[in-house]
């Protein structure tokens, strides 16, 4: 019998008194999860002493094998061990990586921020959830309120057409007029804010949403930094 026979052996036997005791949440007398654990590091022990044993008429062999495994259950502990900081480590990879992207860490302080870097457009832009539905926003300090496109209001059911576009508005394309609304719930990440004040431009006069300070202005903490921006509850 081979290590990966015994190996799939006790994963399978493990597994199945994993769902028969599903509902009890205990097998033998150990928490499901604990058990769990401890099938996982018999199976890894079981292959080791059996790589020992298949092993023994060669000693130089039987202490590679045995350095290897010692190698991956170090990483394997190590990985559970720092689990937390790798994965604030992979979310900055992937904010890095992918600009637009909010991303969540927390700082030497204990604090939560969300962390945006700058796009290929060099501005700051992200996705907003609007009561409950994703939005490519860009962020304007320079915007009194949060502005929505047309195709946007449409989008979020706020049917435009009904709107009263009693503001004057400047935008990229030129000035247009604006319906005064309030939206819900405006959302990045852990940031929360409730019955933000917001207009909806006349179509075709805004190409892309705009995350004012109607929304901004309420934060204890926004920070830019060259192609990096932090912003706190």
């Amino acid at each position: 019998m081979n290590r990966l026979t015994i190996l799939l052996a006790i994963l399978a036997i493990g597994l199945v008194v994993l769902i028969l005791n599903h509902d009890s949440g205990r097998s033998f007398g150990i928490m499901n999860d604990d058990f769990g654990r401890l099938v996982t590091l018999g199976a890894i022990a079981a292959m080791i002493g059996t790589g020992v044993v298949q092993s023994r008429r060669h000693l130089g062999q039987s202490l590679r094998q045995f350095g290897i495994w010692l190698l991956i259950v170090l990483f394997l502990v190590s990985a559970y061990l720092y689990r937390t900081e790798l994965e604030a480590f992979g979310n900055r990879l992937a904010a890095g990586l992918i600009p637009g992207r909010a991303t969540v860490i927390t700082d030497a302080e204990g604090h939560s921020e969300v962390v945006l870097h700058k796009g290929m457009s060099g501005h700051f832009e992200t996705s907003v959830a609007v009561n409950g539905t994703s939005v490519g926003m860009l962020l304007d300090t320079g915007a009194s309120r949060v502005v929505l496109s047309w195709e946007d209001a449409e989008t979020l059911g706020l049917d435009p057409q009904n709107l009263a576009f009693t503001q004057v508005v400047l935008t990229a394309n030129g000035e247009a007029r604006a319906a005064p609304v309030t939206l819900a719930e405006v959302a990045i990440g852990p940031i929360v804010r409730t019955d933000v004040r917001a207009m909806v431009t006349e179509q075709g006069k805004l190409d892309q949403s705009l995350l004012g300070m109607s929304f901004l202005s309420t934060l204890g903490f926004l920070q830019m930094q060259t192609d990096e921006l932090r912003l706190r509850d």
